[in-house]
């Protein structure tokens, strides 16, 4: 599949949510308890994210297929940390979420940052190990949401 990958415009990002939403939805909601299910649910739909992106404070980037159509979407919050990366379910394991991040990366070393830091979720830590990030710590839990706090040096 042929993808572009650029920063997400405005008018996009209700779309780039609701990818977030329903990928959210299969796999990691079965895994997260009620609380957590529904305070991602306000991450992703309230305001405070989406003002964030529209004054500029919120770094985010796109996938789009041929027909400009978002098939993943990474989020970036300050200090260079992830807090999103989504791909839609039938484009699993095609490097898209591989291709956001590396996007990512040469920007932030332009910019002198030296790392990056996730809160990964169960079902994305093997993906995270096998791009370069290590453990901080153990498994966590903060308002229903299961993490692992994980951050990759940039060279």
């Amino acid at each position: 599949m042929r993808y572009t990958i650029r920063h997400l415009e405005k008018k996009d990002w209700e779309l780039a949510m609701q990818l977030a939403w329903d990928t959210f939805l299969v796999y990691e909601a079965p895994e997260y308890d009620p609380e957590g299910v529904k305070h991602f649910h306000e991450f992703v739909k309230g305001d405070e994210l989406r003002n964030m992106f529209m004054l500029g404070e919120y770094y985010a980037w796109g996938a789009y297929d041929e027909d400009d159509v978002i098939v993943g979407i990474l989020g970036i919050r300050k200090h260079w940390h992830i807090s999103l990366l989504f791909v839609e379910p039938k484009l699993h394991h095609q490097r898209i979420a591989t291709n956001l991040l590396k996007q990512a990366f040469a920007e932030a070393s332009l910019q002198g940052v030296t790392e990056m830091t996730v809160f990964s979720s169960p079902y994305a830590t093997g993906f995270y190990h096998r791009i370069g990030f290590t453990d901080l710590d153990h498994e966590k839990t903060n308002d229903g949401i299961r993490y692992t706090p994980m951050r990759i040096e940039l060279f």
